[in-house]
């Protein structure tokens, strides 16, 4: 087991054409490269709301919305249907991080908030096969913890709760595979700074960061914001209809 971010499988992180590409089986269905943006985004939303239900920390939520990104970008929709991968990967999660929700409850769940024809055998079957998409490496290390080492040593420990909002938001991008927890804490802050006008630019000085690397980040997350924030009905509705139907 790796004792660091370093030491892990997830330091190998990815680019945006390896993120942001989409599979032939996809293309087929025409599932576009914004398509595929607005249904993970939706499917983190889904993670986000089971979770809640289910009470269960945000570490959890996190982590299972990690796997499910990483899944796709080795798989496809019309390979792993989302609509149970993503109670899968809470379900998986969950025991990851020591937190087990039951298969049944989260079924439970899934058929109260939306229409569901899936049962505890196909998650318990469904999470086999992400742990095998998984390479079976299950370890996720989040941005939280350098966050608040962050805030302490910049002397912003009142910026914590601006912060953390914007890290938790920004599990509906795929900017957790593609920087390290660090650099997506510091862009958080560097965000949060320019919101509440903190004047925290001698403190990013004194890191000897690549400062280039933050303000990309930070483009991306106005970009969310602008974007993808709300996501439009009439859109999330075309993409989800491209999906495979299960019969």
């Amino acid at each position: 087991m790796a004792a660091n971010f370093w030491g892990s499988s997830q330091w190998k992180l990815l680019e945006q054409d390896e993120i942001g590409h989409v599979f032939p089986a996809d293309q087929e269905n025409g599932i576009s490269p914004e398509d595929a943006k607005i249904i993970k985004i939706h499917m983190s939303e889904y993670i986000q709301s089971l979770a809640h239900q289910v009470k269960v920390r945000q570490r959890v939520v996190a982590t299972a919305i990690a796997y499910f990104r990483r899944v796709y970008t080795r798989k496809s929709f019309v390979e792993y249907d989302p609509r149970l991968v993503a109670p899968t990967c809470l379900y998986l999660a969950s025991k990851a991080e020591e937190s087990t929700v039951q298969a049944k409850l989260l079924i439970f769940y899934m058929k109260k908030t939306k229409k569901c024809s899936y049962e505890v055998p196909d998650i318990l079957h469904m999470e086999m096969r992400l742990l095998e998409a998984l390479d079976f490496y299950l370890i996720i290390y989040h941005p939280y913890r350098s966050l608040i080492q962050l805030l302490q040593d910049a002397g912003i420990t009142e910026m914590t709760k601006i912060t953390w909002s914007l890290v938790n938001d920004l599990y509906k991008t795929d900017l957790i595979l593609m920087y390290p927890p660090f650099m997506i804490a510091l862009a958080c802050i560097f965000v949060a700074s320019a919101f509440q006008d903190k004047d925290t630019l001698a403190w990013f000085e004194e890191l000897r960061i690549d400062m280039h690397v933050i303000k990309t980040i930070t483009m991306e997350i106005f970009d969310f914001y602008e974007n993808y924030s709300t996501l439009s009905p009439e859109k999330l509705s075309a993409a989800l209809k491209k999906l495979p139907q299960r019969t």
